[in-house]
């Protein structure tokens, strides 16, 4: 009779322990502002990123993936309560006052896996503004304040703004924050976990200020190769779109001749960034979780370094709309490259999927499990990214196709002008495409939401008004 109820007992524990393993874990790392300057993706030279590299060798690198906003609050807001712009009216930047709002009107993704059973834990930028909320993490990282130390006569800075810095540090490494973050989740990879967990790290580099340790700036040429360039880029651009240019640092860093400093900084806080993601992926490896873990890794949105004539983001181009996306599923048949185009909308679902929880009905976009899972299989979607009211830029596997609030458009066959050199809108030829493209634009727009709004941030057909902060 012992024996068999020892049997019982072993067969019980063996059993609980299988249905524990059955829920999927997730590292979900965030990074902020990295455009495609990466190894795994080809768009810079010099570009030095081992790790990425690495994850997307043997992940899924989705090599035509976009945001839906080219700006860190609103692509942060669709990706995490799951909703495009266009259908939750939050196309600018807001204020940390809307995070109540928002929570009283959608779930957001780490609160949907913690009310399903998972501890969540975070630390760094996740959302754009409010972190610690309770009922999203079960534990959320408050980073230190860290010093910077810069070294004596290097980099650039513009003026006396501190965030226009572009210059290296020589502080201990451990005292910057995006060291800290990833030693948040270095730590809580070491640590023994019974429930399925949600861990996310937040990676602000490469935003800006562009400073690094220094030896990120060493392993990198004195000169910088720039990005390919056409002066007269603009002259078949409807003036909407030459508008969403922040073409004043373009400016100034023409004049000064200071663009490959500037470029420099940016790709050594790409190596920083994905230094401190390496040494995150190094963790699971050697943890009790790498066989059980999904990993996604993405960034916000893209970033223009003086292509167009512009620096930042903000606008409806390949430049700051397209961004590196990779997941890595242990348990998944990891397709390599696709060069279908995809939106980050669709992360929500895909987490939910995979966790085999139901999402809400107000979810846009749509699960990419089929795509890490299996073989052959294709969305045929387009990618749509917003920027204001009534300004979309549809993407897919060939052509980027713009519409500005005015009605202007810009058309590009990105298989031919990767640089979107030459605008196709008006050419007759292409009225097929356009015409085809334009089916996929929103069918109805939810109002610009105007509480906690950002006045600068505001674009498309509310612009003039809020600008001039006419309205509150």
């Amino acid at each position: 009779m012992k024996k068999i109820l020892l049997l019982l007992l072993m067969f019980s524990a063996t059993s609980f322990a299988q249905n524990k393993e059955e829920k999927t874990n997730f590292l979900f790392i965030a990074i902020d502002d990295m455009n495609d300057w990466t190894g795994f993706l080809g768009g810079h030279p010099q570009a030095i990123t081992p790790n990425l590299d690495r994850l997307a060798e043997k992940g899924t690198n989705f090599s035509n993936a976009h945001c839906s906003a080219p700006g860190c609050s609103p692509s942060r807001n669709a990706l995490l309560y799951g909703v495009e712009p266009f259908n939750s009216g939050l196309y600018p930047f807001y204020d940390e006052g809307i995070h109540e709002q928002l929570m009283k009107e959608y779930v957001s993704l780490p609160r949907l896996l913690k009310e399903n059973g998972y501890i969540t834990y975070g630390a760094g930028k996740i959302h754009h503004g409010s972190k610690n909320d309770e009922r999203e993490w079960t534990n959320y990282l408050e980073t230190k304040k860290h010093k910077k130390i810069f070294a004596e006569g290097e980099g650039y800075q513009l003026g006396k703004k501190s965030k226009m810095s572009f210059r290296p540090t020589i502080q201990p490494e451990e005292d910057n924050t995006d060291y800290e973050v990833a030693s948040y989740g270095v730590d809580f990879l070491k640590d023994k976990h019974n429930e399925p967990f949600f861990l996310a790290i937040g990676i602000v580099k490469p935003h800006l200020p562009f400073d690094a340790p220094k030896r990120f700036f060493d392993a990198l040429p004195d000169e910088i190769t720039p990005p390919e360039i056409l002066e007269n880029d603009l002259n078949d651009i409807p003036a909407v779109g030459k508008s969403l240019r922040k073409a004043g640092e373009d400016k100034r860093f023409r004049a000064a001749n200071k663009w490959s400093d500037v470029r420099k900084a940016y790709l050594a806080c790409i190596s920083w960034a994905d230094y401190n993601i390496g040494r995150v992926l190094d963790a699971l490896e050697k943890s009790e979780y790498a066989d059980n873990t999904v990993v996604i890794i993405w960034s916000d949105h893209g970033y223009h370094m003086g292509e167009k004539m512009a620096f930042k983001k903000f606008t409806l181009w390949e430049r700051a709309t397209r961004v590196p996306f990779i997941i890595y599923d242990p348990k998944g048949k990891n397709n390599g490259t696709i060069e279908e185009a995809v939106s980050l909308i669709n992360i929500y679902k895909t987490i939910a999927d995979k966790a085999k929880i139901e999402t809400p009905k107000y979810v846009d976009g749509t699960s990419l499990l089929p795509l890490v899972m299996e073989k052959n299989t294709i969305l045929n979607q387009p990618a749509i990214t917003s920027w204001g009211q009534g300004n979309y830029a549809v993407r897919d596997n060939q052509y980027r196709y713009i519409r500005y609030f005015d009605g202007t458009e810009e058309l590009y066959m990105l298989t031919e002008d990767k640089n979107e050199w030459k605008n196709l809108a008006k050419d007759e030829n292409f009225k097929p495409e356009i015409n085809r493209l334009s089916k996929y634009l929103p069918k109805t727009e939810k109002t610009m939401i105007k509480e906690y709004v950002n006045p600068w941030s505001v674009e498309g057909e509310f612009r003039k008004v809020y600008r001039n902060n006419k309205v509150k």
